[in-house]
């Protein structure tokens, strides 16, 4: 049999020992991000050179995380609204993740890596309920 080995951070203490699976971080940095005002959302990577966007629900999905024993790493894949000016939307993600990681993990987050994968376009439901009347 072999064994798997997930990455997890361990923390030993005279009570036991605490861990914080990849997914927990990973989701963590997906809310963090979706906090900002500008990100449309997540995105599952390019398929078919579109950028799929993933609803709330998926908010691990469009995050690599790499954890060690006191750092961890991520990777987001997002979609920005239009309109908004992508460097600024990219700098306030990295740190809202930073933050959100480090206070609730205790981990030290060394690179938050932001990959832009698209652009979401606010639909105006006004205009479509004139056509269907």
């Amino acid at each position: 049999m072999e064994k798997r080995e997930r990455n997890e951070k361990m923390e030993n203490n005279d009570v036991g020992s605490i861990r914080i699976a990849d997914e927990v971080v990973g989701i963590i940095a997906g809310m963090a991000a979706t906090e900002v005002s500008g990100v449309a959302g997540m995105s599952a990577g390019l398929v078919g050179g579109i950028a799929e966007m993933l609803g709330k629900k998926n908010l691990a999905k469009g995050v690599k995380v790499e954890v060690g024993e006191r750092e961890a790493a991520v990777d987001l894949y997002i979609i920005v609204e239009y309109g908004v000016r992508i460097p600024d939307i990219a700098l306030r993600v990295q740190e809202n993740v930073k933050r959100g990681i480090e206070s609730m993990t205790g981990l030290d987050v060394v690179e938050v890596n932001v990959h832009v994968q698209g652009v979401g376009f606010n639909q105006d439901s006004k205009e479509e309920d004139l056509r269907v009347r």
